[in-house]
């Protein structure tokens, strides 16, 4: 299951991919529709989480950042 890291209340917007960056914080991109390119990403908000290997990091429902386990071998 996933384990909430950090809060940023993040709002979402149609059409954008969101993503936490490398540095931890909190992009989006436009996303690519019917032969049009996608947007160049800019940061949403800062929140600055350090990663630890092993587990994938993302955007949950709520807007907060969270994280899950892989599954690797």
């Amino acid at each position: 299951m996933a384990q909430e890291v950090a809060k940023a209340g993040v709002k979402r917007a149609d059409g954008y991919l969101y993503y936490i960056d490398k540095q931890g914080d909190v992009s989006r991109a436009k996303m690519a529709r019917g032969g049009k390119k996608g947007g160049k990403p800019e940061k949403v908000t800062k929140v600055g989480v350090k990663k630890e290997k092993g587990y994938l990091y993302f955007l949950d429902k709520k807007g907060n950042v969270s994280r899950a386990k892989m599954a690797r071998r």
